[in-house]
């Protein structure tokens, strides 16, 4: 087995494949957990640091934020030169910001640390994508593309229990920090396995770097004009009506951004995002439900932990135990899906949303007509079924999104869809958290303690369902494509 990089080969033997793998899977998922443990440590945060709604906000899709913008440019960087000297950069810059994090006195530092530590996952998560594009090819590929799924599912939701574990054991004011000291052993220990095993990638070229400086500063302010909204909308009728102007700015840079890329390309040079990658049809498909399953899942974790411990007042340890079973099985499912989808292609992906439909309805219900000493049972068992649906859309859904894809822009292509994940994680983290707390401001007073918090979660429920809807619908029309394009090649 060779890697092709530019003008070189490094041979690999078989192990030597997996055990670089691991090593950027296990990171990628301690990367995806600051993204969800954080969720269930907000109340923690509010106490210890006295914390207000949008500063909170800030602490969960700051991060995301940070984290979006960096994927694009350093997937490109990778693409052209060595991913793994971005990985151990982005690694290594992840562990220290975990530090600063873990020792903030005050709300502000932790912001600042948040944003670091985002920019530091987006350096190196892009770099993990490409790297399984260049190791894997044919079925081999989907299998690994099912570990990764696996993972990173797990990752995803699993983070709410740790996180509960942690604060457990720290305490109310301190176990908060512990979230972020657990990352500063684990990032040392995975950058002496990085720097010991990953293949060298750096291409012998002479050529000078290509990164669209113009078309980098379009695409920046594409991505925080539309972000910024959600970010700093909390549900509070102290929100600012004037945030939404923002929207304004995003449809005048992405114009901007998207005629630029074209020009820049016109001319012969690389832009930084290659347009023509849309034109692809399961790329485009891909990340789109990529995309919307994203916006999705995290938002229906963080609504879950937070009516939990708001509503039947449940700690954040049990609280973030109601997820342990869509973990598990998501990682089940996401490895089975893996090996299926080379043979059953996106009718997996379809019957995974279909499935996790049906489990946010279960959700719904056990909040609205299960006592209160009995739901968290109850939602446990669904969040059972939801990982299964979970597990069917991440791994399958990845490896058709970058079928078609040229290994040499495997990094770039890469960071497209997690681009998609991360705006979509924050986006949908933004108008879940607006809708639970609008409803509180509005049924406070007005109804019981226990009525309100189970209004506040079925409201933010309703987006977690329309996402997952619209996800669905891409999915159909996917297959609808694909079983069109294979009569008419048959």
């Amino acid at each position: 087995m060779t890697i092709p990089t530019g003008t070189t080969s490094i041979p690999l033997t078989n192990p030597q494949k997996w055990q670089a793998f691991w090593v950027c899977v296990s990171v990628a998922g301690i990367t995806i957990l600051d993204v969800s443990k954080v969720n269930v440590a907000l109340p923690s945060m509010e106490s210890a640091l006295g914390a207000g709604a949008t500063e909170l906000q800030l602490i969960v899709s700051g991060y995301i934020l940070a984290f979006g913008l960096f994927l694009v440019p350093m997937g490109r960087l990778g693409d052209q030169r060595s991913r793994r000297l971005l990985f151990v950069v982005g690694l290594t810059l992840f562990t220290l910001t975990s530090l600063v994090c873990a020792l903030a006195p005050n709300v502000p530092v932790l912001l600042v640390g948040r944003l670091l530590q985002g920019a530091a996952a987006g350096i190196q998560m892009p770099q993990v994508i490409g790297l399984i594009q260049q190791l894997f090819q044919g079925p081999e590929r989907g299998r690994a593309f099912g570990l990764f799924g696996a993972v990173i599912g797990v990752s995803t939701a699993f983070g709410p229990t740790l996180g509960g574990l942690l604060i457990a054991m720290g305490g109310p004011d301190d176990g908060w920090r512990w979230i972020f000291w657990m990352n500063v052993p684990l990032g040392a220990a995975a950058l002496a396995m990085a720097i010991w095993v990953l293949p060298a990638t750096r291409k012998a070229s002479r050529k000078p770097l290509q990164l669209d400086p113009l078309g980098l500063v379009l695409f920046t302010l594409a991505v925080v004009s539309f972000m910024a909204p959600f970010v700093f909308t909390t549900g509070s009728p102290d929100d600012p009506p004037e945030r939404w102007w923002m929207l304004v700015g995003f449809v005048l840079f992405a114009g901007l951004f998207v005629v630029w890329e074209r020009r820049y390309e016109s001319r012969g040079r690389a832009p930084l995002i290659p347009l023509s990658l849309f034109s692809i049809v399961s790329f485009r498909n891909g990340t789109i439900i990529q995309s919307t399953y994203f916006t999705a899942a995290p938002a229906m974790f963080l609504l879950l932990t937070l009516y939990l411990q708001k509503g039947p007042e449940l700690s954040a340890l049990h609280a973030g135990m109601v997820i342990i079973g869509f973990a598990l099985v998501s990682a089940a499912f996401s490895w089975i899906g893996g090996n299926l989808v080379s043979r059953y292609g996106r009718r997996i992906v379809v019957i995974g949303l279909a499935v996790l439909l049906v489990s946010v309805g279960g959700l719904v219900a056990c909040a609205l007509w299960v006592p209160d000493e009995a739901v968290g049972w109850a939602m446990a068992g669904v969040m059972v079924l939801g990982g299964a649906g979970g597990g069917l859309v991440i791994s399958p859904n990845q490896t058709l999104q970058l079928a078609d894809i040229p290994v040499k822009q495997g990094g770039l292509a890469g960071s497209v869809g997690q681009l998609g994940q991360r705006i979509g994680a924050a986006v949908g983290a933004a108008i879940g958290l607006a809708l639970f707390y609008a409803t509180i401001y509005r049924e406070n007073g007005t109804a019981s303690h226990s009525v309100v918090y189970q209004d506040a979660f079925a409201y933010g429920m309703i987006a977690v369902a329309l996402f997952i809807a619209i996800a669905f619908v891409f999915a159909l029309l996917d297959l609808g494509e694909r079983r069109r394009a294979t009569r008419a090649g048959g």
